[in-house]
């Protein structure tokens, strides 16, 4: 029997009724949001997040936001806390206890112990009148008129607004503490993003091969240098090494097109003038930036305004940065 008929319409639905339910979090932005995100902020102590059953899988999600971008954040399982986890908590230290209802037993027995160890509380719950927020010091709306789910049971809906109003306080947090492309490449050294954030020019440049022929050098000299470095091109310079322009293996065949008598051809005759470079401290994403807009493979490096060598699209792609 084929079951694929409301497949897409079921699918649609689904989004809709959750992006609906994002867009509604808009008007729970609040003073009590921004008084938590300030008090964070003011805080010398870490956000340690708390649920259980789906909300723990969320509660995981937001710590790694927070960890990532500046906050440092602590994950302790609703269940566990009662068996031993409390321990990790610190008298200065926040904590953000997700739960849709607000109202289940562990959260029960865990809200009186939190209170009493001294840590501000903050409740992120779909039932703003319930048990928990009832209790918080701060509370983060995250109401919902309907779950995706066909029988209003799973969590689907909710834990999507729990999710997004983590995204809102991370951000929130990171805007305020100024934490820029510098600081997030400290967190992320692994991996494309890792390197796109800390990868310099001067990390990618073929140190041992930097073609280079002068103005007046003839067509051997320059086929030579070309072949023997490897790279497809030259730089050309005058006497005093200022880059004047950069030669091609394309350059060099349009030129045999043009030409017959190659006798007196010089690199001043073929080259193209104002090539376009980097400096060797830019970082590396930047240079294929270039690369793409300029819709070329490769730049001229320099360093301190004199010649470094060249980078290539294939040294990047080698680095994973493409």
């Amino acid at each position: 029997m084929k079951l694929t008929k409301n497949i897409k319409s079921s699918a649609i639905k689904v989004l809709q009724t959750e992006a609906d339910a994002i867009q509604n979090l808009i008007n729970y932005i609040n003073d009590d949001f921004e008084a938590c995100v300030e008090a964070i902020l003011a805080s010398k102590g870490r956000v340690v997040i708390t649920g259980v059953g789906k909300s723990a899988i969320i509660a995981t999600k937001i710590v790694a936001t927070l960890n990532s971008t500046g906050t440092p954040a602590l994950f302790m399982h609703g269940a566990d806390a009662i068996h031993g986890d409390l321990g990790m908590i610190q008298s200065d230290d926040f904590v953000i206890c997700i739960s849709k209802s607000g109202n289940t037993p562990e959260i029960k027995v865990l809200v009186p112990l939190l209170k009493r160890l001294g840590s501000k509380l903050i409740a992120l719950v779909s039932n703003t009148q319930s048990y928990l927020a009832q209790n918080a010091d701060f509370v983060l709306n995250a109401t919902i008129s309907e779950e995706a789910c066909p029988n209003n049971l799973a969590p689907t809906t909710s834990t999507t607004a729990h999710m997004a109003m983590g995204d809102a306080l991370a951000v929130c947090l990171l805007e305020a503490r100024g934490f820029g492309s510098e600081d997030f490449a400290k967190y992320h050294p692994g991996g494309a993003l890792g390197k796109q954030l800390y990868l310099t020019v001067e990390d990618v440049v073929p140190k041992d091969m930097i073609p280079v022929v002068y103005d007046k050098s003839q067509l051997t000299e320059i086929i030579v240098e070309i072949s023997s470095k490897r790279l497809g091109a030259t730089a050309v310079v005058n006497e005093a090494g200022e880059l004047l322009g950069i030669i091609t293996d394309g350059d060099l065949r349009r030129m045999l097109q043009r030409q017959t008598d190659l006798k007196n051809v010089r690199a001043v005759d073929i080259m193209t003038k104002d090539p376009k470079t980097i400096s060797t401290e830019e970082f590396a994403i930047r240079a294929l930036n270039k690369m793409k807009e300029y819709n070329i493979t490769q730049l001229v490096a320099l360093k301190d305004g004199k010649i470094a060598g060249f980078v290539h699209i294939h040294d990047l792609m080698k680095e994973g940065i493409v």
